[in-house]
């Protein structure tokens, strides 16, 4: 079993970050068997672990899978459960998450965190484009909102640019988002912090779902303005809405690990 779950995170079923490219991948590459019959949460020390016919699960860094709730245990338990005859890793969004969280973050939660705040400094709700008007007050409807929301709610006031010139932002925001952060810097929460600000390209958007501000879609939906602007526009094209398909599930698996540890 350990030889497989190490495969599952770390080996030829997982050989390349892009979805599309791994899916293209995976076609060559025969997944590994369902080697399991029950799956189930059991309590263990301060937290629970999910175990596959009794035996425990472990990251690829053979550190026990041990999660702070039985409600985050269970979202990983309902991935192998949801394996049928083979164990296909891009289904597991949360289960890889939390092993990201126990063999990475764990050892630099710091790292992480800084990583947040420098793109909390370019956050993508700053940014506006200067024209067209419908797709300038599209953004300002969706965007505005959380701009004042993080002013108000988080103490940091944010300066809009129009256009993708970098514009320094006052360093009082940038700590106050720091001080936040840092009030929430448990591995596995600044992990799925983490992912949501890189697949939305905003550090204010991941902090509002995280504080029940804006539900997982809303957040969603707002990153992709711009996108759903040129789509309108344009159409869509197949393959970019297939990896963004699989980018949301990950967002998603995020904020279910989220909305687990509350």
């Amino acid at each position: 079993m350990r030889d497989i779950l190490n495969d599952l995170e770390a080996g030829k079923q997982l050989s390349d970050p892009n979805p599309m490219r791994r899916a293209q991948i995976q076609m060559r590459t025969p997944l590994p068997k369902r080697f399991y019959k029950d799956v189930t949460v059991a309590p263990h020390d301060n937290g629970f672990v999910v175990h596959l016919d009794g035996r425990p699960v472990r990251t690829p860094g053979k550190a026990l899978l041990l999660l702070p709730t039985e409600q985050a245990a269970a979202l990983v338990a309902a991935e192998f459960t949801a394996q049928v005859e083979t164990i296909n890793p891009t289904s597991m969004p949360v289960y890889r998450l939390v092993n990201t969280a126990i063999d990475g973050v764990v050892s630099d939660p710091q790292a992480v965190l800084e990583d947040i705040l420098r793109f909390s400094a370019s956050d993508l709700l700053c940014y506006r484009a200067g024209h067209p008007d419908a797709l300038v007050k599209r953004q300002a409807e969706t965007w505005d909102p959380v701009i004042d929301w993080a002013q108000s709610k988080l103490g940091a006031r944010f300066v809009l640019a129009e256009g993708v010139i970098h514009v320094e932002q006052p360093r009082e925001a940038i700590a106050a988002i720091g001080a936040h952060l840092s009030q929430r810097a448990e591995p596995l929460r600044l992990s799925a912090l983490h992912l949501m600000t890189n697949l939305t390209g905003s550090a204010l958007l991941a902090l509002a779902v995280d504080f029940g501000e804006l539900d997982v879609e809303a957040a969603w939906n707002a990153a992709h303005v711009d996108e759903d602007w040129q789509i309108s526009q344009w159409g869509q094209d197949a393959e970019e809405m297939a990896r963004r398909a699989s980018r949301k599930r990950d967002m998603q698996a995020a904020a279910a690990i989220l909305a687990a540890i509350r």
